[in-house]
């Protein structure tokens, strides 16, 4: 079973255009790039009735996303560096030398 594909809202919009703008039909663009006509047509209808709210989606905003990567790396750091120091610290132990030696 295949996957469903994904298209971007720059790339919706973008078919949209070339099949009101630019002389093609819709049959025309979606051979063009690959994609159904009845899809390129769900889009035209799509942003005809939604205009700029159209293709919002349901997913996370990038922002939202980048927010929590910068989370994640910041927690991620916080434990390498624990157990850099707790290493660097048995290591210590095991030499029988002291921190401030090092």
């Amino acid at each position: 079973m295949s996957k469903r594909r994904k298209y971007s809202e720059e790339f919706k919009r973008e078919a949209v255009q070339l099949a009101n703008g630019h002389g093609m039909t819709v049959a025309q663009v979606g051979r063009d790039l690959g994609v159904d006509a009845n899809m390129v047509s769900r889009w035209n209808k799509e942003m005809t009735e939604r205009g700029e709210l159209a293709f919002q989606g349901q997913g996370k905003t990038r922002d939202e996303e980048m927010m929590r990567l910068k989370w994640e790396l910041a927690r991620v750091k916080k434990k390498r560096d624990f157990l850099k120091e707790a290493a660097v610290s048995s290591s210590d132990d095991c030499t029988g030398r002291q921190p401030d030696e090092l």
